[in-house]
């Protein structure tokens, strides 16, 4: 045969193209056997080391806490690998701690004393030594046994490389050729389009989709992959911003916080300042009343002053309420058909005198002819008399206030204009926010509660109106404009009885008061009494009934908080009472809002007068008739 062969050159080539092949194929093969024996060898080790380290994870408290129980149910576990064969854990002390063991026969034997971390081969098997560590301290050892099957592998190996050698003599240069078509280039243009997107970050680069097989499945996959990861790029950078966004709004909210505990505190302090101011005056004006030989020039100007003082502070609780009504949302009024030039005028007339006070100079500019509108006359006064007002403080002495009104296309525009000191321009825009004020200084005496100018542009806009600010910077004034809806038609304002002094009666009345304030009731019978009426004074509700039942009161003035029975319940009785059922009730009490007035008519009350009550109010009360107008 071999003769055959080398007679044919054909034969001779295909047996060195064979013989070549063959040796190729051999010398690979025992490469890759050698590699493969210790490809094993290294891997069973990395995995025996590998199940060491978790036996070792789990069993470390076991260890520490002395709980062998649990130690062997954690080698339990290793059952599931069948090579196994033996397992156990030493304690720190080196001696046995737990073990566990595939032969049932008992006949095993483990080391007397843990070896230090490593493994060993013995024939057909391997043991491994692993620390177990907790806490940077070595707690124990685990020991595994294991069966090592190299020959049963290295034979496997042998048939497996027999039939891959002739398979690949057959089929080396078509599969080559398939797999470059059919696998590599799809597997490179995927690899391309990856290295791609990570150097430019490009997430909208695709890979090119070549075959319908698992190759293409692969490329859809991974294209729908970079559609994922597109999303969440984008929506990561969505949430970046709406954190920035949110984090601007909290620093926002924050710096807001701060100012208006600032402004809260600065308004406490400049409440305190304001209520201690009128005490001193009335402190001294009761101390001049009570010295003996007063003259009575003193004694009259004693009384004006603590007058004056009495109604700063009413002015001061009036303001506190407003507060209370602006931010509770009940602030409210009451509108009708009025006169803007009466309007004007009672502005005028209330902050008169403090300007004069101030030495300014007022220059007033109205419309000729008489101009309407649909609103409260006293919230409007009460605002146009809070301009003036704020022109007068913020006016050194001797300055020039001019208040203006004009109407333009059924809007009504009135200015308060000033040559004081001047806004700031960064606080023009916060002007109107509760207690704010223009001017901290210690020198300007009139420095007030920082309320006025937010309790006048809530009032406006209840009005439909509007409200501004406008100065040209420090030192150069200031300007106020409001804006209102003027009356679509003319009509003539109502009448208002504006002063506040009325003639007492010339009748003589039976008065029954009754209230818990002592020193109030006393004083106000003491005057009442002066004036010629028949008066009796009462403490509480059960007392003030029994008096009433014979004294027969044509007017009784009653606390709404009086103990034992109060207001509400004693007007009812007094109303079931034949006696007294036509007497003329007046509830006086702190509370003053829309709800205080209807529980008062529904209890049978005609007045409702809110603390602290003048005396011309009581007058006026009196030269009503004897009977019910219902008047709350």
């Amino acid at each position: 045969m071999m003769q055959s062969i080398t007679r044919s050159i054909s034969r001779r080539l295909m047996l060195v193209v064979l013989a070549t092949t063959f040796v190729a194929l051999l010398i690979s093969g025992t490469a890759m056997l050698v590699y493969d024996i210790r490809t094993y060898r290294d891997s069973w080790i990395d995995d025996l080391l590998t199940q060491a380290d978790i036996v070792a994870e789990v069993s470390a408290a076991t260890v520490a806490f002395d709980d062998p129980k649990a130690a062997r149910e954690n080698l339990a576990l290793l059952r599931t690998r069948p090579n196994i064969l033996e397992a156990a854990i030493y304690g720190p002390d080196g001696k046995l701690f737990a073990t566990y063991f595939v032969d049932k026969s008992g006949d095993v034997k483990f080391p007397e004393r843990p070896e230090w971390s490593g493994y060993r081969i013995e024939g057909d098997r391997i043991s491994v030594f692993h620390r177990i560590v907790k806490n940077q301290e070595v707690v124990g050892t685990v020991y595994l046994r294991a069966r090592y099957e190299l020959l049963v592998r290295l034979k496997n190996y042998m048939l497996i490389l027999a039939s891959v050698m002739a398979g690949s003599l057959i089929f080396a240069a078509l599969i080559s050729t398939w797999l470059r078509a059919a696998f590599t280039k799809p597997i490179l243009e995927i690899t391309r389009v990856a290295r791609n997107v990570m150097q430019r970050r490009d997430f909208s680069l695709r890979a090119q989709k070549s075959t319908e097989d698992e190759i293409g499945v692969l490329a859809d996959a991974f294209n729908d992959m970079l559609n994922e990861v597109e999303r969440r790029a984008k929506a990561l950078e969505e949430s970046n911003r709406i954190l920035e966004h949110e984090m601007m709004e909290r620093l926002g909210a924050e710096q807001a916080l701060r100012v208006a505990d600032r402004r809260k505190d600065e308004f406490l302090a400049t409440l305190a300042h304001e209520l201690r101011n009128p005490l001193a005056p009335l402190l001294n004006g009761i101390e001049i009343l009570r010295a003996a030989n007063t003259p009575p020039d003193v004694s009259q100007k004693a009384r004006d002053i603590m007058e004056r003082q009495l109604k700063q502070m009413v002015r001061l609780v009036d303001d506190l309420l407003d507060v209370s009504r602006i931010t509770t949302g009940k602030l409210a009024v009451k509108k009708e058909r009025v006169e803007l030039q009466a309007i004007m005028r009672s502005a005028v007339e209330s902050a008169g005198s403090f300007i004069e006070k101030c030495g300014h100079m007022l220059r007033t500019d109205m419309p000729v002819a008489p101009v309407y509108l649909d609103g409260d006359p006293v919230r409007l006064a009460q605002v146009f008399s809070n301009l003036l007002n704020n022109a007068a403080k913020y006016t050194n002495h001797g300055g020039h206030i001019v208040f203006a009104a004009a109407l333009e296309q059924n809007r009504i525009t009135v200015k308060v204009n000033d040559d004081g000191i001047g806004i700031a321009k960064e606080m023009l825009p916060r002007i109107f926010d509760m207690f704010t004020q223009a001017d901290y200084s210690l020198e300007r005496s009139h420095a007030g509660l920082g309320v006025g100018l937010s309790l006048s542009k809530r009032l406006i806009e209840l009005h439909g109106g509007k409200i501004e600010a406008c100065s040209e910077g420090v030192g150069r004034g200031s300007t106020f404009i409001v804006q209102l809806p003027a009356a679509l038609r003319s009509g003539p304002s109502t009448d208002r009885q504006t002063g506040s002094s009325i003639s007492p009666a010339a009748e003589r009345h039976r008065i029954l008061l009754a209230d818990d304030n002592v020193d109030f009731a006393t004083s106000m019978g003491t005057l009442l009494s002066a004036m010629g009426h028949d008066v009796r004074v009462t403490h509480d509700g059960a007392a003030a009934l029994e008096v009433a039942a014979g004294f027969e009161p044509e007017f009784a003035f009653l606390d709404i908080g009086l103990p034992k029975l109060n207001g509400y319940e004693l007007a009812r009785r007094l109303r079931e009472h034949p006696s007294t059922a036509g007497t003329v009730l007046v509830a006086v009490t702190g509370w003053g809002q829309e709800k205080d007035r209807a529980l008062a008519r529904q209890a049978g009350f005609d007045h409702h007068l809110v603390k602290p009550v003048e005396f011309a109010q009581i007058q006026a009360v009196l030269g009503t008739e004897r009977r019910r107008d219902l008047k709350i």
